[in-house]
């Protein structure tokens, strides 16, 4: 059997392996040789969804090596990829941690998802990663980028959500690692700047956090959109958390 995923971070990559998801997870994270560690996002894709890749070419290479083992991985395109695929062929989104253990997240309708902050914090993830302030909710956020009308627009995202924490109670804000312990002025003066200034409706705090970007700091959960649509992959709570996976919690330094 062959498996698609659409990689999403550290890179864009439409892959093809014969192993399923936990183990393929496993797999690009720890890689085959001792040493390797990697944090990674990625999805399950639907084949035949875009006549945009040659599906062909995976089923022809993505074969068992002469010994038997398993092929890894066939990469299909590493640019432009998320653009090509329909949101109705993305499946379970998995978070690995450098420890190989992989959480997977269900997609869900955006409706299911609430949000009456006046601002957010996203991470956008792919195809590019700035980490943006914005005054606009996940479904104008995804509108404002994709269908905007200045002059730099994506034709699809997907981006997470980052936890806000209460500025003036940041010791009992949760465990969110080093997020706020940098820039924290820099970071109130660009909220200042889009509550402040009529018309703005976002601004860019930081070009290359996304080198940095850990599962501890994402708030309601990741989100994939293009054209009029959206969808939403939400992130579990750290109660729930601990009933579901403890040990990828530890590994992802939640607990």
């Amino acid at each position: 059997m062959i498996y698609y995923y659409l990689t999403i971070y550290p890179m864009e990559a439409l892959v093809a392996s014969q192993l399923e998801p936990k183990k393929f997870a496993s797999y690009m994270a720890l890689g085959s040789r001792k040493g390797s560690a990697e944090q990674l996002a990625f999805m399950t894709v639907t084949p035949d969804c875009s006549n945009s890749f040659d599906w062909k070419h995976a089923i022809e290479h993505c074969k068992p090596h002469p010994d038997g083992k398993l092929k890894n991985s066939v990469y299909l395109s590493i640019y432009r990829v998320l653009e090509h695929i329909p949101l109705e062929a993305l499946g379970t989104c998995y978070l690995v941690t450098k420890d190989g253990l992989s959480l997977p997240i269900e997609k869900m309708d955006y409706a299911k998802c609430g949000n009456s902050e006046p601002f957010s914090l996203y991470q956008e993830i792919c195809p590019v990663s700035p980490l943006t302030i914005s005054s606009l909710k996940p479904v104008e956020f995804a509108e404002y980028i994709i269908n905007g009308s200045g002059k730099i627009s994506l034709p699809a995202i997907i981006f997470a959500d980052i936890g806000i924490i209460d500025f003036d109670d940041m010791e009992n804000s949760g465990n969110v690692g080093g997020f706020y312990d940098h820039n924290t002025e820099h970071l109130k003066e660009c909220i200042s700047e889009i509550q402040e200034r009529d018309g703005k409706k976002t601004k860019i705090v930081d070009r290359s956090y996304a080198s940095r970007f850990s599962y501890q700091v994402i708030g309601k959960g990741i989100f994939a959109a293009r054209e009029n649509e959206i969808v939403y992959y939400p992130m579990p709570g750290r109660e729930e958390l601990k009933k579901i996976d403890y040990d990828w919690g530890r590994s992802a330094l939640i607990f």
